[in-house]
């Protein structure tokens, strides 16, 4: 079994300085150590109302003694009208003797312990355009309505509740192994349509989420390059309501998650169109089967299923402890969870259920200054992983 720390240090330090009220901007130097990246340090940065109150500036960059590094920028939230968001990322990475799974060896019958290990350059580059439909929440409140921390929602139709949007994403992504002779590049756009129907995105006991996201690209723009991935993401959240002097709240939460690539057999003499392997359909990583590493599975297509059983415990320490009662913790939430699915060369349906792989775990999760820390451990059928982050998975 497979244990991996992932930014340990890193989300525990950022959460509370990105989010803390009195907090305008922070900078945060950072050190971890783990079996992929050797020893690191870093910085990482924000400043929050740079121009607009709800706009946010970040970037993070770091190194490790293996000559690794990662640097990363966003501009998010920025409003050039009523109802439309400008957000942009940059991130390029040199991971040095990194783990691959380069094709077959990224198959639903892939054998665990198969994988290319080699330096690799990654870059991705985007700039999000959102537009807020006149919808729900922002008819009743106007775009301040999209950033209300608790909404009244229930199950109906995007018209009456919550918040849609439709988001336009050109990108541009590339990765260029050491091993191979050509660089891989994907560039093209997503369309996205979004209706985030939840009370609450950190500690959601109700409500709904879907997506439908389209994804074009290509290397060259020519016919035979052009490839298509379709991906749709639904989630439910239902209260259960308290137990007793145990809980304060117990909430059910479920996730569906399947996506295909429709032009994986539209061959030419010049190739298929099919994404380059960063940019196919992939499980694995910090939100579906996630007792396996990010990218471990991928393929044409791909079939998702997730359950959480979620709940806050009435006993709460954390605020009696010292150092760390200087953040705000209003809560601190137990999970069970388990994922099942698969990837596969054909979207059939009868496929995607048969030797679907799977993921069972147990995570402790807290919000500290408006950022939900999740630690959680996982193992799967030949893989096992221990990672803390930041944000619900769903």
């Amino acid at each position: 079994m497979l244990f991996r720390f992932v930014c340990f240090g890193l989300a525990l330090l950022l959460a509370p300085a990105l989010m803390a009220k009195e907090k305008d901007s922070a900078f945060v130097p950072f050190y971890f150590s783990t079996e992929t990246l050797g020893h690191t340090v870093g910085v990482a940065g924000v400043a929050k109302g740079v121009g607009q109150p709800q706009a946010v500036l970040f970037g993070m960059g770091l190194y490790s003694d293996k000559d690794s590094y990662v640097g990363f920028f966003s501009a998010l939230n920025y409003a050039v009208s009523d109802n439309l968001l400008i957000s942009s990322q940059l991130y390029q990475a040199q991971f040095n003797q990194n783990p691959y799974y380069l094709g077959d060896q990224g198959n639903n019958d892939s054998i665990t312990g198969e994988e290319t290990v080699t330096d690799g350059l990654e870059k991705n580059y985007e700039l999000e355009l959102k537009y807020l439909l006149p919808w729900g929440e922002v008819a009743k409140h106007g775009m301040r309505g999209a950033f209300m921390p608790n909404k009244d929602v229930f199950f109906a139709s995007p018209v009456d509740s919550g918040v849609s949007s439709i988001q336009l994403t050109p990108f541009y992504t590339s990765r260029d192994l050491a091993i191979q002779s050509d660089q891989e590049v994907a560039t093209g756009f997503s369309l996205k349509l979004d209706w985030d129907n939840r009370d609450n995105i950190r500690n959601t006991t109700k409500g709904s989420h879907t997506y439908l996201d389209v994804t074009v690209g290509a290397e060259r723009w020519s016919s035979e390059d052009i490839w298509t991935k379709i991906e749709f993401q639904n989630s439910h959240y239902f209260a259960l309501g308290p137990l007793g002097d145990l809980f304060d709240q117990q909430v059910l939460a479920f996730d569906f998650y399947t996506a295909d690539t429709p032009t994986w057999e539209d061959c030419e003499q010049s190739g298929c169109g099919r994404p380059p392997e960063h940019e196919q359909v992939q499980l694995g990583g910090l939100y579906r089967l996630r007792s396996y590493t990010g990218g471990r599975y991928h393929g044409r297509s791909a079939i998702h299923y997730s359950a959480e059983y979620r709940v806050i415990p009435d006993w709460q320490p954390l605020e009696e402890i010292p150092v760390i009662n200087y953040y705000d913790l209003p809560w601190w939430q137990w999970v069970l969870f388990i994922d099942a699915g698969r990837v596969a060369e054909e979207y059939d349906l009868k496929t995607l259920h048969t030797d679907m792989k799977w993921s069972i775990g147990g995570a402790i999760r807290f919000q500290v200054e408006g950022i939900v820390v999740r630690t959680e451990i996982a193992q799967g059928q030949d893989e096992g992983l221990f990672r803390v982050m930041i944000n619900q998975p769903f």
